[in-house]
């Protein structure tokens, strides 16, 4: 399959994941070294890889949790392609443990993580669809202004013909005097 943009596929894994009864997760993306701009993303189940506890000098840093990472392997891989579209390389259907039933349940098992980061996720998609109208504004508001200073510019250069040519009238005029 293929999406016009990195957002679309992470739109449909998100909404297949619901259909089928889990939460989808970002999990990690490959970035160009050139300019910094996302090559490649894997989305995946959140119940992928394992916790790692943390251990402080004094015993564990929090109280343990139970662990909502079971291992699972199911993911789509994206990446960024020559036709300038976001095509899934790879695709992991199979997951390790039992899938929630309904939609409704599945946002239930969300931890508070989970919902700050879809909520933050949100609020970055809307500013950055809010950089990009500014963006064009800008361009446009930057067009506007080359046209106009072209344009002064082209008067500039008249006046100065001007003054040059009657310069030399005043001069002839002098002579003759």
């Amino acid at each position: 399959m293929e999406f016009e943009s990195e957002d679309a596929a992470k739109i449909f894994y998100d909404e297949y994941a619901r259909r089928v009864g889990f939460v989808m997760r970002v999990m990690s993306c490959r970035r160009s070294e050139r300019d910094g701009r996302i090559l490649a993303r894997r989305l995946g189940c959140n119940k992928e890889g394992h916790c790692v506890s943390i251990r402080g000098k004094f015993g564990p840093v929090r109280k343990p949790r139970a662990s909502t990472r079971e291992g699972c392997k199911a993911m789509i891989h994206v990446k960024y392609d020559k036709s300038s579209k976001w095509v899934i390389t790879k695709f992991i259907k199979d997951h390790n443990h039992p899938l929630v039933v309904s939609p409704r349940e599945a946002r239930q098992t969300m931890d508070e993580k989970d919902k700050k980061i879809q909520e933050l996720t949100a609020e970055l998609r809307n500013k950055k669809r809010l950089c990009t109208t500014y963006q064009e504004q800008l361009t446009a508001f930057t067009k506007i202004v080359e046209e106009y200073s072209d344009q002064l510019s082209k008067k500039v250069q008249n006046v100065v013909s001007n003054l040059k040519e009657f310069e030399s009238i005043d001069r002839e005029l002098s002579q003759h005097r």
